[in-house]
């Protein structure tokens, strides 16, 4: 799988917090209505700090999910967008 930087395909929602050569820290932000571009990354675990509704991408196929505050979520290395289909802004910490 080729890697989909979100910082670069997403640089309105994304920023770096920590990086170094053990690992990497991202914020999250979707606005309500907004979404990211589709990005790929390596294995990332993610918290959301505001939880919300998002509808979520993958390989043409979408299914919504309701992200209460404080839920988590590892996933191995995958392709997806991330639409915030809610009425509240959506943060999240991605560690990757």
């Amino acid at each position: 799988m080729t890697y989909i930087d979100p910082v670069e395909s997403s640089p309105d929602h994304y920023k770096v917090l920590l990086e170094n050569e053990h690992v990497r820290m991202l914020e999250m932000i979707v606005p309500a209505g907004e979404a990211d571009n589709e990005r790929s990354p390596p294995d990332e675990t993610v918290y959301f700090i505001a939880g919300g509704k998002a509808k979520v991408t993958v390989g043409g196929e979408a299914m919504e999910m309701e992200l209460p505050d404080g839920a988590t979520m590892w996933h191995e290395p995958w392709t997806h967008q991330v639409t915030n289909v809610g009425d509240t802004e959506i943060r999240a910490i991605i560690v990757e």
